[in-house]
């Protein structure tokens, strides 16, 4: 991958923020100090940073994709109240990936658990 100075920034700003921010958080996050950084041109970088498997991306049904730079084996959760999302590691799904690999001779080459719920925060305001 060609070195460039603004793919650096956005991928910095994913590594330093753990909000799993969206391609518009970044934007927003960088816009105002490099006023000729477009949004379209975080998206590009976002997507080349996926595809060198620099950064992850958390596809989020009815919402904005979300990216990570924790390239550990996790998990994630996410508050249906809010939408913050949090890391979560469960290495107990392991034993059913073997599970499922030896009860149906399909090979899991990758999975991502999305877990929904309520954050503490939600939950307390709730009451």
């Amino acid at each position: 991958m060609k070195y460039s100075k603004q793919r650096e920034l956005i991928q910095n700003t994913v590594l330093e923020n753990r909000i799993h921010p969206t391609a518009d958080d970044v934007y927003n996050m960088l816009k105002p100090i490099h006023t000729n950084l477009s949004l379209g041109t975080v998206y590009r970088n976002l997507n080349t940073l996926v595809e060198n498997g620099t950064i992850i991306k958390i596809s989020m049904p009815n919402g904005s994709d979300r990216y990570d730079g924790d390239l550990s084996k996790h998990d994630h959760m996410v508050c249906d109240q809010c939408g913050k999302v949090f890391d979560i590691k469960t290495e107990g799904l392991l034993n059913i990936v073997q599970k499922i690999e030896n009860t149906t001779d399909f090979e899991v080459r990758d999975y991502q658990l999305m877990i929904h719920g309520l954050c503490h925060n939600c939950k307390e305001s709730k009451g």
